[in-house]
């Protein structure tokens, strides 16, 4: 079975290398890193590894934390392909899409960009119910609620405490983060149940990226 770690580590040389020795001495086989951010003299990492059927999740966390100074930020179940250039992926499907199909195509495929449960496109503000212009599998239901933070001007990280959630996404610990797409009143959002928290360089990465898909999908169909 496939999962996905993160990792904070100490930004230094070999510790990548010392984490992978450590992995595959238990049994463990790495499938990718991504590295999500550094500074501070520490790196966030995203490491998606293949585990044996006889060996227990628990022991990933056993295995990274032997090397010194790394910490397992969060360890949950990975499904759903894998690719070496997503983000390139997606922007290629949006030229070809079809017109009145892009936001549908951004719901359902940046999940697996961001090794995220979920994502939305809503429309609302002005104290009105917000409306769904798409949605990916697993989306909770937005329909009807009235959104603070529509219109949005600028990006935000939608930490699960926020007033505005109801109770029952509270207590599942939804993370969620959002960005403009076209104009103040849509948004991109993503989300995931019981962590980790996004990181501003995922806010950064999304922000990128619903940037230009705005821009590809006002182009004619290549």
């Amino acid at each position: 079975m496939s999962y996905l770690l993160r990792l904070v580590v100490p930004d230094r040389p070999g510790i990548l290398g010392a984490v992978a020795t450590a992995l595959g001495t238990a049994g463990v086989d790495i499938v990718s890193v991504d590295v999500l951010e550094r500074g501070g003299g520490v790196a966030v990492d995203d490491i998606v590894v293949d585990l044996p059927a006889d060996r227990l999740p628990d022991s990933l966390i056993t295995a990274a934390q032997a090397v010194d100074g790394v910490q397992v930020e969060s360890l949950r179940p990975f499904a759903g392909p894998l690719d070496t250039h997503r983000e390139l992926e997606l922007l290629e499907s949006l030229a070809r899409a079809a017109e009145g199909t892009a936001v549908k195509l951004l719901a359902a495929e940046l999940p697996r960009v961001f090794h995220s449960g979920w994502a939305v496109v809503l429309h609302g503000g002005d104290d009105r119910p917000c409306e769904v212009l798409a949605a990916s599998d697993a989306a909770p239901t937005f329909d009807g609620m009235v959104l603070p933070w529509l219109p949005m001007p600028a990006p935000q990280l939608l930490p699960s405490d926020e007033e505005w959630l109801p109770d029952r996404w509270r207590d599942m610990a939804i993370e969620m983060m959002a960005a403009p797409f076209g104009t103040d009143r849509t948004a991109v959002v993503l989300g995931r149940s019981g962590g980790p928290v996004y990181r501003r360089s995922e806010l950064l990465r999304l922000v990128h990226l619903t940037g230009i898909a705005a821009s590809v999908a006002h182009l004619p169909p290549a």
